[in-house]
């Protein structure tokens, strides 16, 4: 068994209350290894939609999205973690200030930043002849300046450690039909090549995960049928693939690694 030596390390995870959400893994991970974690959601208010169904259940990712963190509370308990759950915008300010002062004084300090929350347009506007206004501010609120004020907030309560978790996609660099998510995600790569230079001289490692086609409650029967041929690895990427890049990355072992962007795709989008 590798030993990350992550315990009694405290982590502030965003993007938290999707159960089968990558957040959600990542949190249960770092419990799993001994650290305290520091857990940020916010609720997102979508209509039910009969139209995602599937094997995976009527709605279950959009439900799951717009409710609290319930479920991922219950598994803490039951494994006896030290944690914290808030229900914050990241993309206001004194939201953010307001997390860190919470962790802060519960934990005492902070050492790892997974900055997982990003949002994207379910309608079908995210495209150059139909975006509109509100798209891209309500992307980029969360996916950038969210991500950027977590990182500013930071860089100024860490302590001796440091370990700085972006999140892009595998299709950053190209993402017809979702230009502003992608757009967004190609944002963040450069944000951490950008802030990892700066961020060195405090021994602050910055790095970010793009993963591929994951299952977190997205992908039905159906559209993984079509998803799987385009994954070399021929297979879907799972939340738990993502969790132990992260924990790897959070660990001492990973200390000369930074400013990198690393695909975890079984191949897909290279």
């Amino acid at each position: 068994m590798i030993n990350y030596g992550l315990e009694n390390r405290v982590a502030i995870i965003t993007g938290a209350n999707n159960p089968w959400g990558i957040g959600a893994t990542t949190a249960l991970a770092f419990a799993r290894e001994g650290a305290k974690v520091v857990l940020v959601y916010k609720k997102v208010q979508r209509p039910f939609d009969p139209a995602k169904t599937g094997a995976n259940g009527v709605d279950r990712y959009y439900a799951a999205n717009a409710g609290d963190a319930d479920h991922l509370e219950r598994l803490l308990r039951e494994m006896d973690a030290e944690y914290l759950i808030l229900e914050r915008d990241i993309s206001d300010e004194n939201a953010v200030k307001d997390i860190y002062t919470a962790a802060v004084d519960r934990f005492g300090r902070v050492d790892i930043l997974v900055n997982n929350a990003a949002v994207d347009d379910e309608n079908g506007l995210d495209t150059i002849e139909k975006i509109t206004q509100n798209v891209i501010d309500d992307t980029f609120a969360v996916n950038v300046r969210g991500s950027i004020l977590m990182i500013r907030e930071f860089i100024k309560h860490h302590g001796d450690y440091g370990r700085i978790i972006n999140f892009s996609t595998d299709a950053s660099q190209v993402f017809a039909g979702q230009i502003t998510y992608g757009s967004s995600k190609a944002t963040l790569e450069a944000l951490t090549r950008s802030v990892a230079l700066e961020a060195a001289q405090y021994g602050i490692t910055v790095n970010c995960v793009a993963p591929g086609p994951t299952q977190t409650g997205w992908i039905d029967s159906e559209f993984e049928k079509q998803v799987v041929p385009l994954i070399p690895m021929g297979q879907l990427i799972q939340p738990e693939d993502i969790s132990d890049t992260i924990l790897f990355l959070a660990s001492k072992r990973a200390r000369m690694l930074t400013g990198q962007i690393i695909k975890v795709s079984g191949g897909h989008a290279l």
